[in-house]
């Protein structure tokens, strides 16, 4: 597989998505129905982008130079490095120098670009191209794009979470092939995991909620779990999906030696973008990661080869096996714009032009966003790569979903996870009731 230099900002951005405040009011500005600028003519939009390692800005550059082949009247002037905060804030401003197109690293905020009005709603755009976004992306990425029926963004690349798993510990363990229910992880867990002194020589694989990706809601997709009733409130309690996420979780970490012992060895371990990850060194023998783990990993030139599969799925839903997390980048023109109608050209060509989706695909190293592109002959990737194309394509694969205030009800689950893990909350039940109510608080209170 061709180098992964994954953004560090990306993962920042999912990171502390929920703790953004977006500054945009409802803005004023042309409705997507009503976009009068003359997209024929020539005229320069500026498109807005959080990329900054040096081979995403030049795979940028590529794709924009493609779109600009493709339609020479239109001039797109790039600004990467852009956090949602500086878009949002650009958003609310407005001005010659403001983005027509953004994009964003994080799924978490639709619900607030689609609901503040800072972004305008895509549905006629489509209609007016022609374009179906249901038969055109994958179905998981077609819902995190909007919010109430309005769709104020669009994918553009995806990120697919699974299994990274050390071949040779396997061998060694006796462990034919990777676990397809949770029942098998948790004994292949234990299996290839070997105490040494007050930590381990090796751990199977690191449950707590402060390893790395091992977050609730990657957790919970494999449960297929439902976040909101109709009525918008909190399912958290209700739904069985979320009890038996965190039953599980916390049987891991329980059998692999104790919160105190895991947090211990964690603790020494190296970080999540160095050389030194644990998978990498082989201290840990199965990660939960995403797609640019591969890359990344191999980079490091491990002594031992490295598997990759589906996550897990509850030994009732073994028919699942295959699903998985899935999340990415999303792009959206801005309210404010004059220049609807020739920002929907680009984001158009960049988000369901087949070739163009599959070349930024290729030099980004992330998942393709549309079914034409997973299937597309052009597509390069090392064929492990090709289990999160197949995730990504799963209908049964899960995201989570838009809210009005970001992503603040997956803190509030993850910081109820924290407590639960540690043993500092101890009766799941009434745990889950209470920050079922303190989500519903906190949506009420952001209407």
């Amino acid at each position: 597989m061709p180098e992964v230099v994954p953004s560090v900002a990306r993962k920042a951005a999912f990171a502390v998505t929920a703790s953004l405040t977006l500054l945009v009011t409802a803005c004023t500005g042309q409705s997507g129905s009503g976009a009068t600028d003359d997209a024929s003519k020539d005229t320069t939009i500026n498109f807005w982008h959080a990329w900054s390692a040096p081979n995403e800005v030049k795979a940028v550059k590529s794709l924009v130079a493609g779109f600009e082949k493709a339609h020479p009247n239109i001039h797109v002037n790039i600004v990467g490095n852009m956090t949602d905060d500086k878009i949002n804030q650009a958003l609310r401003s407005g001005g010659d120098k403001a983005p027509d197109v953004i994009s964003s690293f994080t799924t978490n905020n639709v619900g607030k670009f689609c609901s503040s009005g800072a972004l305008v709603d895509l549905n006629p755009f489509f209609k007016k191209s022609g374009v179906d976004p249901a038969t055109t992306f994958p179905k998981t990425m077609n819902e995190y794009t909007q919010f109430d029926g309005n769709r104020c963004t669009v994918p553009l690349l995806g990120d697919a979470y699974g299994l990274y798993y050390n071949k040779t510990a396997f061998q060694k363990a006796g462990i034919a092939n990777p676990p397809k229910t949770w029942s098998e992880f948790e004994a292949d867990a234990k299996k290839l995991t070997t105490p040494q002194g007050d930590g381990y020589k090796q751990l199977g694989f690191m449950p707590d909620y402060h390893g790395w990706e091992s977050t609730t809601e990657h957790y919970f997709a494999q449960f297929s779990p439902t976040y909101f009733d109709k009525d918008g409130t909190s399912d958290v309690a209700k739904d069985p999906a979320f009890q038996k996420g965190f039953e599980l979780q916390k049987r891991l970490v329980d059998e692999l030696g104790g919160f105190q012992k895991l947090e211990k060895f964690r603790a020494t371990l190296g970080d999540e973008w160095g050389p030194k990850h644990p998978f990498h060194t082989g201290q840990v023998a199965m990660q939960l990661d995403g797609e640019w783990r591969l890359g990344m990993a191999e980079q490091a030139k491990p002594k031992f080869g490295i598997g990759v599969a589906p996550l897990p799925v509850p030994d009732d839903q073994v028919s699942q096996y295959g699903k998985g997390y899935i999340t990415g980048t999303i792009a959206g023109i801005a309210a404010a714009s004059h220049k609807q109608n020739a920002a929907w050209e680009f984001v158009k060509y960049i988000t369901t032009d087949t070739d163009a989706v599959v070349g930024f695909a290729n030099d980004i190293h992330n998942v393709p966003s549309t079914l034409a592109a997973l299937k597309s002959p052009k597509l390069k990737y090392d064929p492990r790569f090709k289990t999160f194309l197949d995730i990504a394509a799963d209908p049964n694969s899960a995201t989570t979903p838009a809210s009005i205030n970001g992503g603040q009800y997956l803190v509030t689950i993850q910081q109820f996870g924290y407590d639960y893990e540690s043993g500092k909350v101890t009766d799941l039940k009434a745990g889950l009731r209470k920050t079922a109510a303190q989500i519903d608080t906190d949506i009420a209170q952001a209407k």
